[in-house]
């Protein structure tokens, strides 16, 4: 894991650009790269992308994600057109029949892991352990399973395993608890003013005894707990809530640094996330320019995400 940075990026088509081929063939790379809808056009063309990462990082187990939800969020609809089955589908199928829900769930995360093994993904997005409420935001509602913690927590944990013993690993998201925002942070910064116990009691409460190799951060200010920083920036929120009292010991993952909740430049979201806690700043936007400062910014690798990076490649075997 030497030479990595603490940094996830993502590219602009359906091929590697040549100046994009430097970010991977560098002294100094990313930690791993995300895919999205503008990567994916067809199986040949995933499968050779993925590929030509792989050989340019010379790194065959290379940390490659998608974010494939389901439903609404959908990256592969051309190949694995499951967007009916959103999370919300199986939550309230769980409350009408949950033993029908676990097998057409299972069956559902087979078919999709054997299609992400085919193209080379070794990470997927998911689940969303978000708690549903009045106030939700409609981008959360029908990506979160429920409003009831007990199926979320049970359907969170199904998820988890499945996809697990398949190899693709997950990230749980968005810690500590996205559903009690009522704006998208894709456009703008969500407040909350929710109680520290209420907060514990429903929205943390989702994410305790969740056992996933890696979580992601909610860009939401939680102004009872700290009043001056987005979750992703807020140490207090990391350290006292997500670590402790959650109880997270994987690798954290910030939200992508260049949605519009967070306030300032790019590489400076970038650093704040990192200095906060989090392990691994996550980029989206795709820009060559960008992901190119973020790598000469960004620090490498701390001890702790190169362990547990190594557990997840030796489970990758």
């Amino acid at each position: 894991m030497k030479n990595r940075k603490a940094l996830i990026i993502s590219i602009s088509g359906y091929f590697l650009t040549k100046d994009e081929k430097k970010l991977f063939t560098s002294k100094i790379k990313p930690w791993g790269i995300i895919l999205f809808k503008r990567n994916i056009k067809d199986f040949t063309q995933t499968k050779k992308l993925i590929e030509s990462i792989k050989k340019l990082t010379n790194d065959k187990n290379y940390p490659v994600l998608v974010d494939q939800e389901g439903g609404d969020v959908t990256r592969l609809p051309s190949l694995n057109n499951k967007k009916t089955f959103s999370q919300k589908f199986f939550g309230d199928l769980y409350t009408i029949d949950k033993s029908l829900a676990f097998q057409v769930y299972k069956k559902y995360i087979d078919n999709l892991c054997d299609d992400l093994h085919f193209l080379g993904f070794n990470i997927n997005t998911v689940p969303v352990l978000d708690l549903s409420q009045k106030n939700t935001h409609k981008i959360i509602v029908n990506r979160s399973y429920s409003s009831d913690k007990t199926t979320i927590k049970s359907l969170g944990k199904f998820c988890i395993n499945k996809f697990e013993k398949k190899k693709i690993f997950t990230v749980i998201k968005h810690i500590p608890g996205h559903g009690c925002a009522n704006a998208d942070s894709h456009i703008r910064l969500p407040e909350v003013n929710k109680s520290y116990s209420k907060l514990m009691k429903e929205d943390f409460n989702c994410f305790k005894e969740i056992k996933s190799k890696f979580a992601m951060t909610a860009h939401i200010k939680l102004n009872k707990i700290d009043k001056d920083n987005v979750v992703t920036f807020s140490n207090k929120i990391i350290k006292d809530i997500i670590r402790k009292k959650i109880g997270f010991k994987g690798i954290l993952i910030s939200d992508d640094i260049s949605m519009k909740a967070l306030k300032y430049d790019i590489t400076t979201n970038a650093i704040k996330s990192l200095k906060a806690g989090c392990n691994i700043a996550l980029y989206c936007a795709g820009k060559y320019s960008e992901s190119k400062k973020l790598l000469l910014k960004v620090p490498e690798l701390d001890s702790f995400t190169r362990k547990k990076t190594s557990e997840f490649y030796n489970q990758l075997r």
